[in-house]
């Protein structure tokens, strides 16, 4: 699905000035690291971004988002995978490869772009695109919806899955604006299916009309939405809270809510 040479070519053309979003991620892990009673003394921060995230964990082992992640197992109390799992054409592969990396009880979190991220673009270009040429090409990676983000967890072994997001909504002057912020932030197009030539400018020209009618801010700007979602799980313990075996509740749930119990038909 990715073109993986291609994405590392745009992510070194990244600016500092375009990691905005890198910087509401960092505070997103700090957050979930300040909610955790613990501390940590090996961690690993996994990342296609190292100089963005380096200086921010000096004590945290950089490991590229590769599709092999240089992660040894039982190595590490904390692994964070941030900004790159949106790209990854396995990821349940990289979950499950942070996940044996983890000494027992040891967190996982992750955060990368979600389902809702530039849904107006997504939905401007594919109108203009289809008006303009006829047709339709592969422009943004299928992202994933929150409610299957949990099941991604299990299947990669985690316990304690959580899955939860936070939508940034950012203003643009213009398409083009947004699309020189996309660059800046290394995220364009980098779908191995993706055109090979450039882009008729009538296609962005309908897709300016078409965002200025449904898409604007109540600045009088064009408003772009980026979902950040994030994941966490622990390494299977047994000091972990484990579920109660089924049947051996102590109080019925309907006297705990106080709401009469209606028996099922036969």
């Amino acid at each position: 699905m990715t073109d993986i040479d291609t994405l590392h070519r745009r992510r070194a053309r990244a600016t500092t000035e375009g990691l905005f979003l890198h910087t509401a991620a960092a505070d997103e892990l700090q957050d979930r690291l300040d909610m955790v009673n613990k501390s940590f003394t090996a961690p690993a921060l996994v990342t296609g971004f190292p100089d963005f995230w380096s200086p921010l964990h000096p004590t945290a082992k950089i490991v590229p988002d590769t599709e092999t992640l240089e992660l040894a197992p039982l190595s590490h109390d904390l692994v964070a995978h941030v900004m790159g799992l949106h790209w990854a054409n396995d990821p349940v592969g990289q979950l499950i490869q942070c996940r044996r990396a983890l000494l027992p009880d040891g967190l996982f979190i992750a955060i990368s772009f979600g389902g809702d991220t530039l849904h107006e673009l997504r939905r401007v270009l594919g109108q203009a695109e289809i008006a303009v040429t006829g047709g339709l090409s592969p422009r943004v990676a299928p992202l994933p919806e929150l409610r299957d983000l949990g099941g991604l967890l299990q299947r990669a072994g985690f316990a304690l899955p959580v899955a939860d997001t936070a939508t940034l909504t950012v203003e643009y002057r213009d398409i083009w604006h947004l699309m020189h912020d996309l660059r800046a932030m290394g995220e364009t197009n980098v779908l191995s299916d993706r055109l090979r030539h450039p882009t008729r400018r009538a296609v962005f020209e309908e897709a300016q009309n078409l965002y200025a009618q449904h898409f604007v801010a109540p600045s009088g700007r064009l408003q772009a939405s980026f979902e950040l979602q994030v994941l966490t799980g622990w390494s299977p313990d047994a000091s972990q809270q484990q579920p109660l075996r089924p049947g051996s509740a102590q109080q019925r749930l309907a006297d705990a809510l106080g709401a009469p119990e209606t028996p099922l038909r036969d």
